[in-house]
């Protein structure tokens, strides 16, 4: 496929780079560049530093404790 020089340099596309293409319901198209989960190291900072596995799995078991205890109190469970 070619895509017009504009658009490329717009995209900052390079040859053999991959793209999206997404329909939307009024019939227009969007094409974006597919980046690679790489460009996203660093975008979000932490104040708090790396977790360890045992802070994970502490969260994940009070979100789940919490959720629980929601649905009893509503009757769902």
């Amino acid at each position: 496929m070619t895509i017009p020089k504009a658009i490329r340099n717009h995209l900052h596309l390079q040859a053999g780079d991959h793209v999206k293409f997404f329909l939307h319901p009024d019939g227009h198209a969007v094409l974006l560049p597919k980046l690679p989960v790489s460009v996203l190291r660093g975008l979000v900072k932490s104040a708090a530093g790396p977790v360890t596995i045992e802070a994970m799995t502490d969260a994940a078991g009070a979100s789940a404790r919490d959720r629980r205890s929601r649905l009893k109190r509503t009757g769902t469970l």
